[in-house]
């Protein structure tokens, strides 16, 4: 019913019975066809480290979890429950960049404009089933594990809707590939996809940085991730995301002992949970030990009542960014590059 649902409303926006908007300033678009998962977060961040230092940019997200409603700016000391988590950490991680929520995209983009007039770019995030906004380029990330064209409608799967909405993306990224990528496996896949004329195909991977303290309070560094696999550190992971597997898979082999503290997606942790989990660590008779969890986690950790337990405790977060393999990384750069300098609003914005 839902896949059904959802190809009929999709056939109403391609036959233009439901309008979809477009702007003058370049709007792009980074979705999946999935439930999540994908890694669309490091991947916004990806085009605002790529971005930011040429142009004048903001993102605009629903701001999932939050308890909030309507359009809202991010601000310093905006919660997660405010804006939601990834907002939240866009904002952490660059202060200089317009981070913007609003369930209702296209009156998002049109505040966004009128409040900043000088707006060069607007990031469209998670927004590929946004229909009611055309984006000027539209990203679809799949990931490598569960290829969209592989899997199916939810319930029985992980799909929003059917492969056919593919068609409507301008880059495909094949996300969390392996470091180590067979060209073969790579043609295999591209092979798979059936590009369309207009579409292109990047395969990226992840890179896990050093563990940093969940409080910034100058008491504890960051925390070098090669001594703690080379000590055979015992690991709490705490997540609370949609997929959890990779940062498992990447942790199982290089620490001791790994202790997986699971939630669902954008969970908001209470403090009996964080209590919870102070047991469990206490319970870890090894010396070695510490509480890992996500950046995203991070973000809804962030709570007063919840900090005056995790103080007492060595808690970690790993940061997370995405790196493309080969060619493709000067490939996709200069894709989209050249789609925001081109585009007739940023005329002689550009800056080398």
């Amino acid at each position: 019913m839902l896949g059904f649902i959802g190809a009929l409303r999709n056939k109403c926006y391609d036959l233009g019975i439901f309008g979809s908007k477009e702007f003058s300033l370049p709007v792009i678009s980074v979705g999946n066809l999935t439930l999540g998962g994908t890694g669309k977060t490091p991947h916004i961040e990806y085009l605002i480290r790529l971005l930011k230092n040429k142009y004048f940019l903001a993102t605009l997200s629903r701001g999932y979890g939050r308890t909030t409603s309507g359009f809202i700016m991010a601000g310093e000391n905006s919660t997660s429950a405010d804006i939601g988590d990834e907002p939240k950490q866009f904002k952490k991680k660059f202060p200089d960049v317009e981070v913007a929520v609003d369930a209702r995209r296209v009156r998002g983009i049109r505040k966004l404009i009128e409040k900043f007039p000088g707006l060069n770019l607007i990031l469209l995030d998670d927004a590929f089933q946004h229909r009611a906004v055309k984006p000027g380029l539209s990203v679809l990330l799949t990931d490598y594990t569960k290829l969209y064209y592989t899997d199916t409608m939810v319930p029985t799967g992980t799909l929003r809707e059917w492969h056919q909405g593919v068609r409507r993306a301008d880059i495909i990224v094949v996300t969390k590939t392996p470091v180590l990528f067979s060209p073969l496996e790579k043609k295999r896949i591209t092979k798979d996809v059936q590009l369309r004329p207009y579409q292109h195909i990047y395969f990226s991977y992840l890179k896990y940085g050093d563990f940093v303290p969940l409080l910034n309070d100058g008491n504890s560094a960051i925390l070098n991730k090669d001594f703690c696999f080379s000590n055979k550190y015992t690991v709490v992971l705490l997540t609370g995301i949609a997929n959890a597997w990779h940062l498992e898979y990447f942790l199982k082999d290089k620490v001791k002992k790994l202790v997986t503290v699971n939630f669902s997606d954008h969970h908001q942790y209470s403090l009996s949970e964080v209590m919870r989990l102070q047991e469990t660590f206490n319970s870890i008779k090894e010396e070695n030990k510490i509480i890992l969890t996500t950046e995203k986690d991070a973000m809804r950790l962030d709570k007063l009542a919840l900090l005056e337990i995790l103080k007492q405790l060595p808690v970690y977060y790993v940061p997370i960014e995405i790196a493309f393999h080969d060619k493709d990384e000067q490939e996709f750069n200069q894709q989209i590059t050249d789609y925001v300098r081109a585009n007739p609003f940023n005329k002689g914005v550009y800056k080398e």
